[in-house]
């Protein structure tokens, strides 16, 4: 089995910054990319930031200059530092990670429970 378990959510103000933190366990041969979405209520779930293996970064037009993805390939962890927040990135936040079991199976994605982050004065 394997787990991506999500942890730094909560309540922040405007302007505040906030960590979320997620580290993947279990069978685990190999991650390709790890990254970070967010579904905000009534909304679709959109990609927030994305890091490959060797360190490649991307990040959704709304949280660039604001949003920092990096990753510990020591741990399988990949964090996601948030400044500046502003009400509207208000969202579950869920992290997704690119994982190949063992050195002949197929990747696959896996998916974390989700952690919320409210931005709210």
């Amino acid at each position: 089995q394997v787990q991506l378990v999500e942890s730094g959510g909560g309540l922040v103000q405007p302007g505040g910054s906030r960590r979320l933190s997620c580290a993947a366990s279990g069978s685990i041969f190999s991650i390709n990319a790890m990254g970070w979405y967010r579904q905000a209520p009534g909304k679709q779930r959109e990609l927030v930031a994305r890091i490959t293996s060797s360190g490649s970064t991307n990040y959704a037009d709304s949280v660039k200059g604001r949003f920092t993805i990096s990753r510990d390939n020591a741990k399988n962890t990949v964090y996601l530092r948030m400044n500046s927040l502003k009400p509207e990135d208000t969202a579950v936040y869920y992290c997704n990670a690119k994982i190949r079991r063992y050195y002949n199976s197929e990747e696959a994605d896996y998916w974390g429970q989700g952690t919320q982050v409210t931005v709210s004065s």
